[in-house]
């Protein structure tokens, strides 16, 4: 279904304010599977109660089975949805310290809201763990952060998405083990979870305009971390995160609104 062109009906999530249509270019798998999240948001589901089969979805967001099929293919595979054969669709169990049923909400990968309080948090995470590991990084920490940092840079100098992407989360990951505070590392990784169904339902994988930027930003917190410089570590990575936070805005309204 890529390429689809998306028509929107008034209220639909890539109706522009006021009624405008937008000019974006979305798959019609991936508006249905962002309308499914907005349904259980607004439904109030938990994670195992029982979804409307199919064709109720279908019904429900006007348009084919077949749509309904991949976009609910996408919501397992981030987690979000879970398909019994012969028993139905399930809300998704997570058990995640970020989960719905501990934050009491529903992560909506698309709503700026939801994504701009992910990063805040993520900032709070994220300078804390950096400020640690430039007093406690071991040589063998330092070098796995370096290496994640090259692999991001070949991803992006070879148009590897995948290889950059690997490369982003170990890089954060690294710097989250080098804190040695186990809390800090489950907290990223779960927040980076978060922030993958973002990317891949509102930036379906691409690597956005930033990721040039995030290279030498990348840099900027290595060099810090191995000089055993706190505060220096500690403000690259928030702006780090506040630069990648814009990226995702400009890149997901684009996508929403044209």
């Amino acid at each position: 279904m890529d390429g689809v062109s998306v028509l929107t009906e008034p209220g639909s999530p890539t109706e522009k304010p006021g009624g405008v249509q937008p000019t974006a270019y979305r798959p019609g798998y991936e508006v249905v599977a962002e309308q499914i999240l907005q349904l259980i948001a607004d439904s109030q589901l938990r994670p195992g109660d029982r979804m409307p089969t199919e064709n109720e979805l279908a019904a429900h967001v006007g348009t084919s089975r077949t749509v309904v099929r991949e976009a609910v293919k996408i919501l397992s595979a981030i987690g979000r949805v879970r398909a019994q054969k012969g028993r139905g669709l399930y809300v998704a169990d997570d058990e995640g310290m970020l989960g719905s049923s501990r934050w009491g909400g529903s992560f909506l990968p698309t709503d700026l809201d939801h994504v701009y309080m992910l990063f805040e948090f993520r900032r709070v995470q994220e300078t804390a763990a950096s400020r640690l590991a430039a007093t406690r990084a071991t040589p063998a920490e330092l070098r796995a952060v370096e290496v994640a940092a090259e692999q991001c840079r070949e991803g992006h100098l070879t148009g590897q998405a995948a290889l950059f992407d690997s490369g982003d989360d170990a890089f954060h990951l690294g710097i989250a083990a080098a804190s040695h505070n186990p809390f800090l590392v489950t907290a990223v990784r779960e927040a980076r979870r978060l922030q993958r169904q973002s990317s891949a339902i509102g930036l379906h994988g691409t690597i956005g305009g930033h990721a040039e930027g995030a290279i030498e930003e990348h840099a900027a917190i290595y060099r810090a971390i191995r000089d055993g410089d706190p505060e220096a570590a500690a403000k690259a990575a928030g702006v780090h995160l506040d630069n990648t936070l814009e990226d995702y805005r400009r890149e997901i309204q684009r996508r929403l609104f044209g």
